[in-house]
């Protein structure tokens, strides 16, 4: 790989963190940062154009938030490799984002160096968890229900976040129709019947974006 160039971009809405993870990345000769953007919808509208090899996607951003970027990008882009930045190391957190298609998971508070790490990891088809993830993501015996799909689970986001059904189809760029039927395979299978109800498991299973304070 030493004489293949990395496109890497990062997604974050801390200017500070992007400026100082793109600081390190292109101390790297192997490494090119083809952009540092602030949103998940920059990130969407932007990646084709942009063809990274890796994203480094914040977790949780203002408006789409970066599980529902992964999402969108890698149906677009499924051969780009998405690692999460956040600052959440539940079990939740992790699980989610790695349903979601993501390849990797980096704490933010890190030592820089592991972030190239995850990098080489990832461009070499591997999945990557850094220490404290992998050490907090054990499995858990709690659950009989069936699981939710990828899908399933940005639109339980969206619609935690008090979104109506044609805000989501709007958001996602699916018909109204896909996500009624998507929220009734999802109350069926969580047993819920309102939309509070969908709100409270996704605060409590850490599905619900932007709800935390920090990054």
């Amino acid at each position: 790989m030493s004489d293949q160039t990395i496109r890497v971009l990062i997604v974050d809405d801390h200017p500070m963190v992007a400026e100082g993870i793109q600081s390190i990345l292109e101390s790297y000769d192997e490494i090119q940062v083809v952009g540092t953007l602030s949103s998940g919808q920059e990130a969407v509208e932007k990646a084709t154009d942009l063809a990274p090899d890796v994203i480094l996607m914040d977790l949780n951003m203002p408006g789409l938030g970066g599980l529902s970027a992964t999402e969108i990008i890698l149906e677009r882009l499924p051969r780009t490799h998405i690692l999460i930045l956040s600052m959440h190391d539940s079990p939740e957190y992790i699980s989610t984002a790695l349903s979601h298609g993501a390849k990797g998971y980096v704490l933010k508070d890190v030592p820089t160096e592991e972030i190239k790490q995850a990098i080489d990891a990832v461009m070499r088809g591997e999945q990557y968890l850094c220490t404290g993830a992998s050490g907090s993501l054990q499995p858990k015996g709690e659950s009989t229900r069936e699981a939710l799909t990828g899908r399933e689970q940005t639109i339980l986001l969206e619609l935690a976040q008090g979104k109506s059904n044609k805000e989501v189809a709007q958001a996602l760029d699916i018909s109204v129709r896909t996500v009624e039927t998507h929220r009734k395979n999802i109350k069926r299978k969580l047993g819920i019947s309102s939309t509070a109800g969908l709100t409270r498991y996704a605060l409590e299973h850490g599905v619900l974006q932007g709800t935390s304070p920090g990054f």
